[in-house]
């Protein structure tokens, strides 16, 4: 069964062009993992202090494994935390006035 998994990332405070050059990337297989349902939020603080995700996982390895796959995780420094639960307004029955 499926767990869900809070990781608050460290992001560098210093932005490097090798960083900036993989944001493009980053952005899109952090779509991908959105799509494909691993992935259920993502948020970036505005000053880029640092950044927030769900993830979708078995256990905290495939979480590391998930994490490894994304092209900024050699900047990011993931620290995990199992949720007991995530409630979002996406959970919530909305009914149509059609």
């Amino acid at each position: 069964m499926k767990k869900q998994f809070m990781v608050e990332f460290e992001v560098p405070q210093e932005i490097t062009e090798d960083f900036a050059r993989l944001i493009p990337a980053h952005r899109n297989h952090i779509n991908f993992l959105l799509a494909e349902g691993k992935l259920k939020s993502y948020a970036l603080a505005m000053d880029r202090s640092g950044l927030w995700a769900i993830f979708m996982a078995e256990n905290e390895f495939e979480v590391m494994e998930i994490i490894a796959s994304m092209p900024l995780a050699d900047y990011l420094v993931p620290h995990l935390t199992e949720l007991m639960f995530h409630n979002s307004s996406e959970q919530v029955l909305q009914f149509s006035l059609n």
